[in-house]
């Protein structure tokens, strides 16, 4: 038998600990040993990816829109690193941005990027259109608009993801936009990261339409009865082929 549980904020890294094992590379595990996955990055990667895929042809059609791309990442934290590893794997130059740049630097050391302190970070052109991950708590409830770089600073970049996703709409994330930015919002990574603990958890592959609408809904239902209307019979077909209750 198989136990698996899901954790997230702040105790992400105080899990990783805990493991025996660790992914990257996914295996069944031996009798008595705890596995580790980090699901935020898949979510999160792949909605930056999506995102960049839709603002523009990239030149590596085959392979990820990422590579070859500065990837900056503010905060050294459990969420940064895995954004950072995960840009990495991808083929891109990343950047770390903490406000304590020995942290900075000690992350950009492991991951073979650069540090830059946040004061640094103001002023940071390695390259036009830049991918900026922000993953710090700024912007939050009850402190919604307060921004973790200026409004003036977000020209730099193409795409900005912002792992936040309450609430939805950030002072970040709006002067991205009024900047130019493509914007994904943490909502995507949630989502992303739920198909891949289902396909963790059972190993078959997830319902992902019905999921994504389940998740709106839960968020946004005035939107979700729109979405259910436009997608009922693929909904019926994928509830039909699992033989799940119909929504």
């Amino acid at each position: 038998m198989v136990a698996v549980s899901l954790c997230t904020i702040p105790h992400k890294e105080a899990a990783l600990q805990c493991c025996d094992e660790v992914d990257p590379i996914a295996k069944r595990p031996s009798d008595g040993k705890l596995v580790g996955y980090n699901t935020n990055y898949v979510g999160a990667i792949s909605a930056i990816e999506d995102g960049l895929r839709g603002s523009y042809k990239t030149a590596n059609a085959t392979g990820s829109p990422l590579f070859g791309k500065t990837f900056v990442v503010i905060r050294a934290g459990g969420a940064g690193k895995a954004l950072a590893y995960g840009a990495k794997a991808k083929g891109a130059r990343v950047v770390i941005a903490n406000c304590t740049y020995e942290r900075a630097r000690e992350f950009a050391d492991l991951v073979g990027g650069i540090a830059l302190s946040s004061a640094e970070l103001e002023s940071f052109r390695s390259e036009v259109g830049m991918i900026l991950a922000n993953t710090t708590s700024i912007g939050m409830q009850p402190k919604v608009e307060e921004t973790p770089l200026a409004k003036h600073a977000l020209s730099n970049y193409s795409l900005l993801f912002y792992a936040v996703y309450t609430p939805k709409l950030t002072r970040l994330l709006r002067e991205a936009e009024e900047s130019g930015a493509v914007t994904v919002i943490g909502l995507e990574m949630f989502i992303g990261q739920a198909y891949e603990q289902y396909e963790r958890f059972t190993g078959m592959p997830g319902p992902h339409l019905i999921m994504g609408v389940s998740i709106l809904a839960s968020r946004r239902p005035y939107h979700d009865l729109l979405v259910i209307t436009q997608n009922q019979h693929v909904l019926d077909a994928e509830i039909n082929s699992r033989s799940l209750p119909k929504m």
